[in-house]
């Protein structure tokens, strides 16, 4: 696998980024023409609302399923950042930190990790910010 870094860490996953995606859109985009072109033309229909339904909530549960693992992910990291901080130092992690900071976070190293935490709080350092911050990069290629 490639060497992770600030430049590459995002992932992309095709199956939903190239093709769900464009064709929640497309589909999206057709029903609308379509059901507008028809009710101009005819006026309202049962038809016209069904076509509706069926297509936002055949959209919905792609979305939904996103949404889910992101944020089971994003809670599990927080745990996992609080617990890695407190087996380097023996102390709790500041609740200051937001949960974008911390998700920043895992990306530092051991070594890093408790100065750049610190950092984060005094200096309100954003997640970007933090992630740029970290010259150690510790690879996450688990991230959903």
């Amino acid at each position: 696998m490639k060497e992770q870094s600030y430049e590459n860490h995002t992932r992309v996953t095709p199956l939903q980024h190239y093709i769900w995606l464009p064709l929640s859109f497309v589909l999206l985009l057709t029903t609308a023409i379509y059901g507008i072109y028809q009710f101009v033309k005819y006026g309202f229909s049962i038809q016209i609302l069904l076509l509706f339904a069926v297509t936002v909530l055949a959209i919905i549960p792609g979305m939904l399923a996103r949404i889910y693992a992101l944020s089971l992910q994003d809670r599990l990291i927080v745990t996992e950042e609080q617990l890695r901080y407190f087996m380097l130092t023996g102390n709790r992690l500041a609740t200051k930190l937001t949960k974008s900071q911390l998700i920043a976070l895992r990306f530092a190293s051991d070594e890093e990790l408790v100065e750049l935490a610190d950092r984060a709080v005094v200096e309100g350092l954003s997640p970007d910010e933090i992630k740029k911050s970290v010259k150690s990069w510790r690879a996450d290629h688990q991230r959903v």
